[in-house]
């Protein structure tokens, strides 16, 4: 069977105003492993549908094998020219093995092909961030155990609020990163989806076997709709939509240890190689590392909206405005794998000031919530407990004192409902009230760590 007539590697005449403009080489070259994997399994189908010969398929392939071999060891040589990836390994595929390699292109289109290359690689993006990931929960559950014991003031409105136990928040972004990670697998299932086969748009007129190039290249489901698949870039969306959200995540991280690491709070101190000095003020130690995180997470933002915009006016199928969704994406994944890697390095390291917590727990009015259920479990209402204990507050704070440094007597002017057991009301009772599912008691934490480990060995098995 004839072959279809393959894009010339030879660029037209344009303007020489025009520089460099329509050149990707410079970026998409990072999907040399895609582009030359997919050919090679392309060039397999072929040949099993007798579309070309063995030995066509043979010549195709070694071809191939040695550009990538020249690739990685720094011999290969980037004609920006060529304009992208595909037609310079097209190009010295034709160099080496003549017009034979001409036969490549049978059957395909660079449309399904860069699809096909960006699945390819976001599939593979996906799976790294997953097991760094996994590493951080697992770096958050053994910072957990270490510091299980740990009491700690939460806070609402960056206010002290009520005690709970470190380990419990730590916990929190257990969780958050946990969404991520079902985030990304949901993202991975989109992107599954093998677009080889729909050819510029209207699919082909060969009997080709898109199940086996599917099986061939790890795809669970093959595009249903020619002109959808060479157009859909919602898989690369969806990678940035849950990078974006991990950021966050990270964002609020990094702006805990911050001020966790502030003289204020003087709750943790980060590993000396996590911090920075100053230019003029040799006693600092800068948080620079988690402040830098925290910055990245504009750029990943940005990334999505340029992305969402990009799409948001684009008439079917393929236009040249899809070239824009790479570098977008490289920036994403690389700036999420740096500060994932970064954190995964940092955590570790961290040391809780276990006394300076103890005594911030014990400060303020944070045990306000637990006198009020003091009043409810003898029988008076909780709104009108809530409002004796609100006045009671004022009173201390104004007499700058904690609620045990109250005397029964002044308890009393209040409620006489108070009694002596009003003084077992402590940072302990208050965590281990909180006795239920999700709460922050001693028991109900140490189910968490105890079901976190399970969840994690169960992923990796």
């Amino acid at each position: 069977m004839s072959s279809c007539k393959k894009e010339s590697p030879i660029i037209k005449q344009l303007s020489d105003k025009v520089g460099g403009f329509t050149v990707s080489i410079h970026y998409d070259r990072r999907l040399y492993k895609q582009d030359i994997k997919g050919s090679i399994v392309h060039a397999a189908m072929l040949c099993k549908q007798k579309i070309i010969t063995l030995a066509d398929r043979d010549a195709i392939q070694n071809g191939l094998i040695e550009i990538e071999v020249e690739i990685e060891t720094g011999s290969f040589t980037w004609k920006p020219e060529l304009e992208d990836i595909h037609m310079n390994i097209e190009s010295r595929l034709h160099e080496k093995i003549g017009p034979i390699a001409g036969k490549l292109h049978t059957a395909r289109s660079r449309n399904d092909q860069v699809s096909l290359d960006m699945r390819m690689f976001v599939k593979e993006s996906i799976d790294t961030v997953i097991s760094q990931l996994t590493t951080l929960q697992r770096i958050l559950l053994d910072l957990s155990s270490k510091y299980q014991d740990v009491i700690v003031p939460g806070y609402t409105h960056l206010q002290k609020a009520q005690p709970v136990l470190f380990a419990h928040h730590l916990l929190a972004y257990f969780q958050m990163f946990d969404r991520d990670k079902t985030r990304f697998r949901e993202a991975s299932q989109r992107t599954d989806v093998l677009p080889l086969g729909s050819g510029a748009l209207a699919g082909l007129p060969y009997d080709l076997d898109r199940n086996y190039v599917a099986e061939e290249l790890g795809f669970s489901n093959i595009s249903a709709n020619s002109m959808d698949a060479v157009s859909d870039r919602d898989f690369v969306i969806d990678y940035l939509s849950a990078a974006s959200i991990c950021m966050m995540h990270i964002s609020r991280f990094s702006e805990e240890l911050i001020l966790w690491t502030t003289e204020e709070f003087s709750l943790i101190k980060l590993p000396p190689e996590y911090t920075t000095g100053s230019s003029i003020m040799p006693q600092k130690r800068n948080p620079d590392f988690a402040e830098i995180s925290r910055g990245k997470t504009g750029r990943v933002y940005g990334n999505l909206v340029s992305m969402l915009t990009i799409l948001k006016g684009l008439p079917m199928t393929y236009n040249r405005d899809l070239q824009e969704d790479k570098e977008g994406f490289f920036d994403s994944h690389d700036t999420l794998t740096a500060v994932l890697e970064v954190f995964t390095g940092m955590l570790p390291g961290i040391y809780v000031n276990s006394d300076n917590a103890r005594q911030s727990a014990e400060g303020g009015m944070v045990l306000a919530t637990d006198l009020a259920d003091y009043l409810v479990a003898k029988g008076v209402p909780f709104r009108e407990a809530h409002g004796i204990i609100s006045n009671l507050s004022d009173y201390a704070s104004s007499l700058d004192k904690m609620f045990g440094e109250i005397s029964l007597e002044e308890y009393r002017k209040f409620s006489p409902i108070f009694e002596e057991d009003v003084y077992e009301v402590t940072v302990e009772s208050s965590i281990n009230a909180r006795n239920t599912i999700g709460g922050t008691s001693f028991n109900m934490v140490q189910q968490a760590i105890e079901r976190g480990y399970e969840q994690l060995k169960e992923s990796d098995d």
